[in-house]
Order: structure tokens, then C-alpha cells, then sequence
């Protein structure tokens, strides 16, 4: 396996776990936890640009700033998004360098905070689809809805908040990201998808209040700094056929025409899975060699084709 560029996507889930009290402790014992995978593809070869999610924790400083709301002034939900990239890439990069160092690999890891180009007219910002937070109490639910917010419920008894997430077309700061891991360094960009902006005409650069996807962020962002791979780690250890029924099929190899027909249908449903699969999808057509679906504790193994989804242009 020769190394190359590789964009890595990690969720957000992945340092703050369903069922868990989110606690900086906790966030960073997982976040050390997580990162086994960097540090091999590190001890590889690989120049490295790592995405993560931020769904649990900017949900948990929207309503930080509610708690707050009589006693100082809320920020918008665009600033929060920077803000988690902020504190959320330092908890990664401390953590990186620490296992780095014990490992005896020379690599510099970075921050970069990294706005994500949208359009302000995209049809998703009015009708919020993302979910963010942690699963809400009966009364948080009453008291949410009274106040106007968006909150859906997605499975049986399970309530979450809901962010508008437009679709994401470009990376602001693209250019150096790429001369940064072009000269080895290993840049953590993209956080939380990214805090969302878009170009008015006489203004320039402006935020939007939304949350974009950390996949699909991902996928632009291997496209515009020429990576041969993206590599998506989540909690599950690929994609399936027929998931949940009991004709449900592990795919481990899956060509670009084969993964479209599967996102023109309702295979996927609208589950967590579709947006990986469509940033996979959307990244070996921009030219992209391969995208990998995988277990985050299979992170070289999957790259090997031991395990994981693997997306091709063909089967070759």
C-alpha cells in the first residue's frame, strides 16, 4: 500500500459517546482513545488532513449560551461552530502530539480554523435536518418547542434539536491547508464541517447560522487539496444492503455507479450512512482514487481492504 494525501473524517460521537456524560475528562480520554488510527497512518507515510464532527458538542454550547442568555450576550450559532473547532482541535492536536512523540514519530500537528464556502440561498437552511446535541429530556423538548426551535424526534421516545445544514461547496482556506500537508505537516481543518460562510457582494466573507456536514466537508476538501484517499471513520464497520433486515449485507467493495444507484433509491434511508456514502460517492467522481467506509478501529486495516466499504470509479 503506498502512501499518499489521505483526508480522514472522524465524528463527533467519537469523543463524546451516546450515554456518556460529556466531561472535558471524558472528551479527551475518548479523543485519545481515537486517534490509534492517525498515528499508524503517520507511521506510514501518509500526509494527513484529519475533519472531525462536532454534533454533541456545539449542541452543548447552543444551550450554554441559552442557560446564560440573562446574564450575557448568546452567540450566534455559526461563532459556536468556530468556537468547538477551536477548543475541539486543540483537545485533538494536544492528544495527537502526545501519542506521536510516544511512538517516536517526528510530525507536526496544526489547527486550522477553516470557513466552508455555502450558498445563502441553499433550500436547507430553512428547513433544519442536522441534529446536534444529545438526546432531550420530555421538558427540554416543551421548552424548545415554545421558544420556536426545531426538534424532531428520531427514533421511538428520542427527541433531538435540529440545525440547518447547507450543503457545502468549497473550502475558504483550501491553499493552506494544502501547502500544509504538502510539506508534512498534519492539519486538523474542516472542524464541525467548518463554521459556514458565504460571499456577499459588497461585503465579502459573511456567516451563515448553520452547521455543514463533516463528510461532506471532508470530500470537498480531499478534492481541493488533491488527496488520492478519504477515509471515513464512524461506529460501524461499513456499508450494508438491506441493513436491519435480515437479508442485510456487509459490502465491501463497491463501485461509483453501484453506490449512485443506492442514493437514488431508498436503500440508504436518511440515516447517518447516506451523507457518508454520498461524500464518499461525491469524492472518487471529482477524481478521487478510492473513499473507505469504516470502524474507527480499522483504520489501516481498512485502507488494506481487510475491512471497511471501499467506493472505486469501477471494481478494478
Amino acid at each position: 500500500m503506498k502512501a499518499g494525501t489521505i483526508v480522514v473524517a472522524l465524528g463527533g460521537n467519537a469523543v463524546a459517546p451516546p450515554g456518556e456524560r460529556p466531561t472535558i475528562a471524558t472528551q479527551f480520554r475518548y479523543t485519545r482513545a481515537s486517534l490509534a488510527p492517525i498515528v499508524d497512518l503517520a507511521q506510514a507515510g501518509w500526509q494527513i488532513a484529519l475533519v472531525h464532527g462536532n454534533g454533541p458538542q456545539v449542541g452543548d454550547e447552543l444551550a450554554r449560551n441559552e442557560i446564560a442568555a440573562d446574564q450575557i450576550e448568546q452567540l450566534p450559532l455559526g461563532v459556536l461552530v468556530a468556537g468547538t473547532a477551536g477548543w475541539m482541535g486543540y483537545m485533538i492536536q494536544q492528544s495527537l502530539q502526545n501519542a506521536l512523540a510516544r511512538a517516536g514519530i517526528e510530525r507536526h500537528v496544526v489547527t486550522l480554523i477553516t470557513q466552508t464556502l455555502c450558498d445563502a440561498t441553499d433550500p436547507d437552511l430553512r428547513t433544519p435536518s442536522k441534529p446536534i446535541g444529545h438526546a432531550l429530556d420530555p421538558v427540554r423538548v416543551a421548552r424548545l418547542q415554545a421558544q420556536g426551535a426545531a426538534v424532531r424526534e428520531e427514533r421511538s421516545g428520542t427527541w433531538r434539536r435540529m440545525a440547518p445544514s447547507p450543503r457545502p461547496v468549497g473550502i475558504v482556506e483550501r491553499d493552506m491547508v494544502r501547502q500544509l500537508v504538502g510539506a508534512g505537516y498534519i492539519v486538523i481543518a474542516g472542524g464541525g464541517g467548518g463554521p459556514p460562510v458565504y460571499r456577499d457582494p459588497q461585503l465579502g466573507l459573511e456567516g451563515i447560522d448553520a452547521v455543514a456536514d463533516k463528510d461532506r466537508v471532508a470530500a470537498i476538501l480531499g478534492r481541493e487539496i488533491g488527496a488520492q484517499v478519504l477515509l471515513i471513520l464512524t461506529n460501524v464497520n461499513g456499508v450494508y444492503r438491506a441493513f436491519g433486515t435480515p437479508h442485510q449485507e456487509m459490502l465491501h467493495r463497491i463501485a461509483l455507479a453501484e453506490a449512485e444507484h443506492m442514493l437514488a433509491g431508498k436503500e440508504l434511508g436518511t440515516g447517518s450512512m447516506r451523507p457518508k456514502v454520498e461524500a464518499a460517492a461525491d469524492f472518487v467522481r471529482a477524481g478521487g482514487e478510492r473513499a473507505v467506509i469504516a470502524e474507527l478501529a480499522q483504520g489501516l486495516a481498512a485502507l488494506s481492504g481487510e475491512s471497511g466499504t471501499t467506493i472505486t470509479k469501477d471494481h478494478g
